[in-house]
């Protein structure tokens, strides 16, 4: 007999499979489409019945581009396609999917997941963020969500529309927040406790998760957080998000106007966001829009205020996270002095990084690394983009008193000779136990890496502290910045990198945008 919980809205009734309880495509908002497009989430309109949750639904609209040979991300063989292969896109994606050993009053820890993928791209409904893993193996109740993304969640039309349309570019986050709200109101029926939830994510959804810790949405829907190559220092200026808005609509041409952009049709949407991706100078988007409202200042900020206190942190980073962007431009394995400047350049205008270079130069041959423009350029995009943000979020929240526990995971892939070294997601692979052998290697290391790291994030969720596990000694950052180090050896170092964190003491605060 298949599992059946009555949920708020209505009876939803899953699969079993392997000892849990799965259900799949549970509705928590109610469609963003139509007149509901870029405006905050609604109710789900009640249900009678019963809803069979068996499947993957949808993946929100995105511009699916195809998997390039050389990128890190091939599919791995690893991938358990038994609960169906990653869904079509559909505007109406607020789904969620939870993985229970029981449905029973054993009040487990939860652990809810946030994709990646730049807040354009990714899904909650995909074989590679399969929750069977770790609900199993930990004893809790996992939910992996989907949010709008892209222009469909991050568009500011507020003030282009004079209040027609009074989204405020950050309805994808105001998602999350819904999707919190269902897991509170309606997790302890799937045996979890909603007194016990903690939210993780990785790139984007670590991004995501350092977002949350600012906003007084959030507060009280979770207890824990782990924000994993995240960054709390991303959002666009308002500005910059209408200028943005204002180029949209000028590509959109007659489609434009207030009145028809809620009855565009999806494909017409994405069509014209693709054509929108090489926006001018001074219009960054779609992203999260410091608005005076659901984002008065920088999460960082509010982080330092206190608006996370309370909860215990983990955040880490990759040690290699820019090698990820080598195949998806190969231009920065030749660049050359000139052309690695007019890139910094461009991104930090205001930043003359002819020091910065020299002591990166210094650095990396003190680390043994052949010194080339592309090197210097990895480095510092790793340290820019990820790294920095990090230890400074870590630095923020630890130094209210909060637990806060920091890991750089240092697992050096084999593929390619080496090329990517310990990638921008590679811990992904390990945390779900989907790693590609073909690309991370062969070592059975690797099984012990994945398990131990899949142990302290369940340890984590359970008790707030990752220590005590296969992993050893896990104490909190600190002053003396411990760090885990996740690799072929695993362990704690003091201030790994010392010499490299001090070199962006003097930087300025704004240079971390995404």
């Amino acid at each position: 007999m298949n599992p059946l919980v009555e949920t708020t809205n209505g009876k939803v009734e899953g699969i079993e499979k392997d000892g849990l309880k799965i259900f799949l495509g549970i509705p928590f908002a109610a469609p963003p489409t139509g007149e509901r497009r870029w405006l905050p989430p609604q109710p789900v309109e009640p249900w009678t019945g019963i809803k069979e949750t068996k499947s993957y639904v949808a993946t929100a609209p995105q511009n699916i581009v195809p998997i390039s040979p050389d990128s890190p991300f091939q599919p791995s063989p690893k991938l358990d396609l038994s609960l169906g292969v990653q869904p079509a896109i559909n505007e109406d994606c607020f789904q969620l999917n939870v993985w229970t050993p029981g449905i029973d009053n054993a009040r487990r820890p939860v652990m809810v997941w946030i994709h990646g993928g730049g807040f354009t791209s990714g899904t909650g409904a995909s074989p590679a963020s399969n929750g069977g893993t770790l609900a199993s193996r930990g004893d809790i109740v996992l939910v992996t969500i989907n949010y709008r993304l892209n222009v469909f969640g991050f568009l500011r039309l507020k003030d282009i529309t004079n209040g027609r349309i009074p989204s405020t570019g950050n309805e994808g986050m105001l998602d999350q927040v819904a999707a919190l709200q269902w897991v509170r109101d309606n997790i302890e029926k799937f045996g979890g406790d909603p007194g016990n939830v903690t939210i993780f994510g990785i790139s984007a959804g670590g991004a995501s998760v350092a977002a949350l810790l600012a906003m007084k949405e959030a507060r009280g829907l979770f207890h824990k957080a782990i924000s994993q190559s995240g960054s709390a220092h991303f959002l666009t200026d308002l500005d910059e998000a209408n200028n943005y808005a204002e180029y949209f609509i000028h590509v959109l041409g007659d489609g434009g106007s207030a009145s028809s952009l809620q009855t565009l049709t999806m494909e017409q949407v994405l069509e014209n966001y693709v054509k929108a991706l090489s926006a001018p100078k001074g219009a960054r988007g779609p992203m999260l829009v410091i608005d005076n409202e659901i984002f008065p200042e920088l999460p960082i900020d509010s982080i330092r205020a206190g608006s996370a206190d309370g909860i215990p942190l983990i955040a880490g980073t990759t040690a290699d996270e820019w090698r990820t962007w080598q195949a998806m431009d190969p231009a920065i394995k030749d660049l050359v002095e000139g052309r690695m400047y007019g890139r910094f350049r461009r991104m930090m205008p205001d930043w003359d990084m002819t020091g910065m270079v020299e002591e990166y130069q210094e650095a990396l041959t003190r680390r043994g690394i052949t010194v080339t423009p592309a090197e210097i350029y990895i480095a510092v995009m790793t340290a820019r983009m990820f790294w920095i943000p990090t230890t400074q979020m870590l630095e923020a929240h630890g130094g209210r008193g909060n637990p806060a526990y920091s890991y750089m995971f240092t697992w050096k892939a084999t593929a390619k000779n080496g090329m990517f070294g310990a990638f921008h997601g590679i811990d992904g692979g390990f945390l779900w136990g989907t790693f590609n052998p073909e690309i991370v290697g062969t070592d059975p290391a690797a099984d012990t890496l994945s398990q131990n790291v899949q142990d302290a994030w369940i340890a984590f969720a359970r008790t707030g502290s990752p220590d005590g596990t296969g992993l050893g000694d896990w104490q909190v950052y600190g002053e003396r910045r411990k760090t885990m180090l996740l690799g072929q050896q695993s362990g704690i170092e003091e201030a790994p990198f010392e010499e490299e964190r001090r070199i962006w003491d003097k930087a300025p605060s704004n240079i971390y945008k995404w």
